[in-house]
């Protein structure tokens, strides 16, 4: 990434990174509730606004947005490469000594970044995650896969992943910068910046419902970033297909000596059932296994061509200046 110089009248103190795909509705109640926080924590800023290859009118909605706020900045990706890339553009393109992420559908309040960034100031911290304590405005579906979620991930990543912790976050210069030098192209953020170890704390807030649209984050995409979560920070599915060789290994040897014992005895009718059942069985653990070790390939091959995660069209910053 080239430098960015910063603009006339001093630098950024505090960059606002929103992923955003078909955002239409929600944008402009976005604009109406982040701009007066902004305004009142008296330190100049940029909200970044990443397009991730939006098919509706988002775009256009920017560019009206933009027109009467000028610390709106926008930033537009060649095509659709996932909140998790359109958030790796953002953050490596912020410019602020203090960089905040969030999600434009308003269920994160940005009510609350004024706390975050006291937090950040008064006790010397890089990261202050934000922890839904309450999550009832989701759906029962929704709490009981998020919970499943991240308790999987500190089991399989480390205690150190705070739980109910998603993209809502504070970072210092310091973590952006460490962010950008990793050779990473799929950053799992939720999982990546709490391994890095920089000192941090917590803000507690209660979810609220989405303001507009629908969720960008269907169960597909949900299984996405669990099996992306799990094979980037864990090695542990291979162990359990090891596990799994080893444990299949004991029942042939039980159905070895099982055949053995009806042939002593003279019990050798035929069993189709018993056989179709061992087949089957041993074929689903084998698939399972090769499975397992094709994601594990399929991500070591990525990261061999080495292709950026993402392909930034536009960037309205260069333009204004």
């Amino acid at each position: 990434m080239s430098a960015v110089c910063d603009p006339p009248g001093g630098p950024v103190f505090l960059s606002i990174v929103v992923p955003v795909f078909n955002e239409e509705e929600s944008l402009p109640a976005l604009a109406a509730r982040l701009r007066p926080v902004l305004d009142g924590v008296g330190e100049p800023y940029e909200v970044l606004t990443v397009d991730d290859g939006s098919t509706d009118k988002t775009p256009r909605v920017l560019e009206d947005l933009r027109g009467a706020w000028p610390e709106l900045r926008v930033v537009t990706l060649r095509r659709n490469s996932g909140h998790q890339a359109a958030l790796t553009a953002g953050l490596h393109r912020a410019r602020g000594a203090y960089v905040i992420s969030m999600d434009a559908d308003l269920q994160d309040p940005p009510e609350v970044i004024p706390r975050m960034l006291d937090l950040a100031r008064s006790d010397g911290l890089d990261v202050v995650y934000g922890v839904r304590t309450d999550r009832s405005a989701d759906s029962g579906f929704k709490r009981r896969t998020a919970a499943g979620y991240y308790w999987l991930m500190r089991r399989l990543a480390g205690p150190h992943v705070p739980a109910q912790a998603g993209d809502f976050r504070l970072l210092s210069r310091q973590v952006v910068e460490t962010l950008k030098s990793l050779p990473e192209q799929q950053q799992i953020h939720r999982l990546l910046i709490p391994w890095l170890g920089f000192p941090d704390g917590r803000i507690t807030y209660q979810r609220g419902e989405r303001v507009a649209g629908t969720t960008k984050y269907p169960l597909h995409k949900m299984v996405l970033l669990a099996l992306d979560s799990v094979t980037s920070f864990s090695a542990a599915p291979l162990r359990l297909a090891t596990a799994i060789g080893a444990g299949s290994l004991v029942v042939c040897l039980g159905f070895l000596v099982w055949t053995l014992v009806a042939h002593a005895t003279g019990n050798t009718l035929p069993g189709w059932t018993s056989l179709i059942t061992t087949v089957l069985f041993f074929g689903a653990v084998q698939l399972f296994c090769v499975g397992m070790l094709g994601e594990y390939v399929a991500r070591i091959y990525t990261a061999v061509q080495a292709r950026p995660a993402y392909f930034v069209a536009r960037d309205t910053d260069g333009e204004r200046r």
